[in-house]
């Protein structure tokens, strides 16, 4: 298993970092940002090949996490500030039988067809762990967490948590699509740091997440 790079950043030279001190020690904060994607042309592409929809959904968000590199930020474990080659997907299973869930992770690639064989390889490889948090042992750090919340199409979703921490990964999390006229709209929610992304950074992951579901053949192979 290949291991994504971390490249450390020189904070004397970085443009950001006066932004940095100021939201990650000044204004510390998070911020969430919530959009519906329009996902008509992903769901009919999707249908036609007979692909499962949340593999096909966690390869629009990876693959435009993956372009920025506001959003592979992290400390190293000399607490120094830089970014990963690339971030692997960290998501969740829901056991409806306990209504619990457990998370997993899996590689990523940026080759649909790679991706989408090793997603579906690892839930159903996972699935019936259960009991405990983590289902699938030694998470590397180089991750995302994204998770899907298919119950409800919801209108906003926030997140926060009381303890101070140096996790910078954004939260990224997508709800029940359904049928709205002539297309189907599924609610999007990405929670940010402050500190290495703001309004102008996450909008634009956004707007390349709708473009990749608006040009699905593109690159679903």
């Amino acid at each position: 298993m290949r291991e994504p790079a971390f490249h450390v950043i020189d904070r004397g030279t970085w443009k950001r970092n006066e932004y940095f001190e100021y939201y990650f020690h000044t204004l510390k904060c998070r911020y969430n940002i919530g959009a519906d994607l329009d996902i008509s042309r992903l769901q009919e592409l999707r249908r036609e090949k007979g692909l499962k929809f949340f593999p096909v959904m966690l390869y629009v968000v990876m693959r435009a996490v993956n372009l920025h590199e506001e959003f592979r930020m992290t400390f190293n474990e000399k607490k120094e500030l830089g970014c990963w080659d690339e971030v692997w997907p960290c998501y969740t299973l829901f056991h409806p039988e306990e209504e619990s869930f457990t998370d997993i992770w899996s590689e990523y690639s940026d080759d649909f067809s790679v991706f989408y064989a090793t997603v579906t390889r690892d839930m159903e490889r996972y699935r019936h762990v259960t009991g405990r948090i983590k289902a699938r042992d030694g998470q590397p750090p180089h991750i995302c967490p994204v998770s899907n919340v298919p119950w409800l199409a919801f209108t906003h979703f926030a997140q926060d948590s009381y303890a101070e921490g140096d996790f910078l990964s954004p939260l990224i999390k997508f709800g029940k699509y359904e049928a709205r006229g002539e297309k189907t709209v599924i609610p999007l929610s990405v929670s940010v740091h402050h500190a290495v992304a703001d309004g102008y950074h996450t909008c634009r992951l956004i707007n390349d997440m709708q473009d990749m579901a608006s040009f699905p053949e593109r690159w679903m192979d």
